[in-house]
């Protein structure tokens, strides 16, 4: 399935600015940075819950917005892009 995760952090401490780090490199393990605080994830069921775990340990819900948008199938209805920036298309060939 396809995961948009979206997030934003409070950084105005050092602590924020800290959890802001954490959560950017959670949703880097697993997804294509698409803008600043918007992620696209390719996962399992089992690798988004894992993944829907890992960013609600790291976040403060006091001050924190995260949302995640799954997308159903066919993608490329629910997905258009515009500008420079092309995201990795998940089902071509890995080409080095």
């Amino acid at each position: 399935m396809l995961v948009i995760v979206c997030y934003d952090v409070a950084t105005e401490t050092t602590a924020g600015r800290k959890r802001l780090r954490r959560v950017a490199r959670v949703c880097e393990s697993i997804g294509q940075r698409v803008q600043k605080s918007i992620f696209e994830c390719k996962v399992s069921a089992m690798q988004y819950e894992q993944l829907e775990r890992d960013l609600l340990a790291e976040i403060d819900s006091t001050q924190d917005c995260l949302r995640f948008y799954r997308l159903t199938e066919p993608f490329d209805l629910h997905v258009k892009e515009h500008g420079k920036f092309k995201a990795i298309d998940f089902e071509a060939p890995l080409v080095l």
